[in-house]
């Protein structure tokens, strides 16, 4: 390789690192709250009421209000809603998050639950949600701020049998299963007292409006932190097949199995006869509540509001990339397949767009999943994507090609970095520092390769949970 070719890839990197990032910074929880919710004294109105629920909520009709919070955006949810509610009176809530805001308010409990596994915060805080919920009356508004990471964050079993160990290693099976995420939170859904729609159920005579930033398939809302607040239509059958499936019983600790194998096995809280589409046909513009009227007296005086989500990620680094004179396209049709043919499918797709265009940017936003037959290394999806991707691309030497995929929470698996950068010259780089790609692949250990050569994508915790992105950049000439 030239130094010309080592300064081209350089731009690129910075190119999509700033395509990444940028459109992250675009999607800012303030101003999405301030588009759909807005306050005038005791008055809390919902911008875009698509007739599912109140247009307009007069808090002074509540002796008190609650606040559940919940996920990795937790805090700075919480934080904006406090600053633009003043209502105190009645105040009361919890937070639970995986990094505590700095500023606390005292009307609130704060837990620091764990992620990608359960801690005993992720115990302490459900118990503390369920008894605040039981005293909510009909003189009660409850506000859910629900973002992803809230399945591990916060959960509690419904067998008071099932340890924390026991518990944890139940997560850990699921996220090692290879199962997409709505199946993964099919079975959380009926392992937890407080997933599920149980929320809901504990406070069936309040008011409930739950405010999402989803971090799963807009098909798929109610898998968003397993769906605490909202019906939910799989049934027992469902994750009896998912773990015949996944071949999960023989590995699941005892009381997890013997809880599963129960013939009286408790249905989650939905009519698992009815199943309207909880999002309707997604558009620019859209809502999310929908009309409760087939489901339990729980949920009917529910509320659902989406504040931003991956459609709005994925539309932001469009722009830029438009911008920056690229030929734009977004194809998220990869979304919960295997990484390893997700790399072949948007390689073959990007192969494809650059016959017909010397710049150009596929851009895809979702969830690769990873299948762990073995204790991993240190990284994550979206590293081990970009690994995949980087044996492929050294097939094309001497081109300006560069593939970027990382999570919008920062955060990429059992690492501090949020995914990683690829281009022709990964694997000969990595190969002369004494790394062995297809080794590193193998053993689910992308980060300290990624990490030597400088190509880690390193945000911090960036306070949201969109989903992840992948961005397929290529120059020619």
């Amino acid at each position: 390789m030239t130094p010309v070719s080592d300064s081209a890839l350089d731009t690129l990197h910075e190119t999509a690192t700033h395509i990444f990032t940028g459109a992250l910074e675009a999607c800012n929880i303030a101003s999405a709250f301030d588009r759909r919710i807005r306050f005038e004294g005791n008055r809390m109105h919902r911008l875009m009421p698509d007739g599912s629920g109140p247009a307009t909520i007069d808090l002074a009709g509540y002796r008190r209000v609650f606040v559940i919070a919940l996920g990795k955006a937790a805090g700075p949810m919480l934080e904006t809603l406090l600053d633009r509610m003043k209502r105190r009176k009645g105040l009361r809530g919890i937070c639970c998050t995986n990094q505590l805001p700095k500023s606390r308010n005292w009307r609130f409990r704060y837990f620091e639950g764990g992620h990608p596994l359960p801690n005993e915060d992720t115990f302490a805080a459900a118990r503390a949600t369920l008894a605040l919920l039981r005293k909510a009356k009909k003189d009660t508004l409850i506000i859910f701020l629900i973002s992803g990471g809230g399945s591990a964050m916060f959960d509690l079993p419904i067998d008071p049998q099932i340890t924390l160990d026991d518990t944890v290693e139940f997560h850990r099976l699921l996220l090692a299963s290879g199962a997409p995420i709505n199946e993964v939170n099919t079975l959380r859904k009926h392992f937890s007292a407080v997933k599920g729609g149980r929320l809901a159920m504990a406070a069936p005579e309040a008011l409930k409006v739950s405010l999402l930033l989803p971090d799963v398939p807009l098909r798929t809302l109610d898998a968003l932190s397993s769906g605490p607040t909202s019906p939910d239509h799989s049934t027992v059958s469902e994750v009896r097949d998912l773990i015949a499936k996944y071949c999960l019983a023989e590995k699941f600790p005892v009381p997890v199995r013997r809880f599963f194998e129960r013939s009286d096995l408790p249905e989650s809280p939905g009519n698992k006869g009815w199943r309207p589409p909880f999002m309707p046909k997604l558009q620019r513009k859209m809502t999310s509540a929908v009309t409760m009227n087939g489901e339990d007296e729980a949920f009917r005086d529910s509320v659902f509001e989406i504040l931003l989500s991956s459609h709005d990620l994925v539309e932001n680094a469009r722009l830029l990339a438009q911008r920056a004179g690229y030929f734009t396209v977004v194809d998220n049709s990869c979304d919960d397949w295997d990484y390893a043919d997700a790399a072949k499918y948007l390689l073959e797709r990007f192969d494809e767009l650059r016959k017909g265009h010397d710049r150009v940017c596929l851009i895809s936003v979702g969830e690769v999943t990873v299948t762990l037959n073995r204790t991993p290394g240190a990284g994550g999806r979206n590293q081990q994507f970009v690994l995949e991707s980087a044996l492929g691309l050294k097939n094309h030497p001497g081109e300006r090609l560069t593939v970027l995929s990382a999570g919008s929470d920062g955060i990429d698996g059992n690492t501090r970095s949020a995914g990683s950068i690829a281009d022709p010259t990964t694997v000969a780089r990595a190969k002369s520092f004494g790394f062995d790609p297809a080794k590193s692949l193998a053993e689910f250990n992308a980060c300290p390769l990624f990490t030597a050569l400088g190509d880690s994508v390193v945000t911090g915790p960036t306070g949201h949970n969109l989903r992840d992105m992948r961005l397929l950049i290529a120059e020619r000439g």
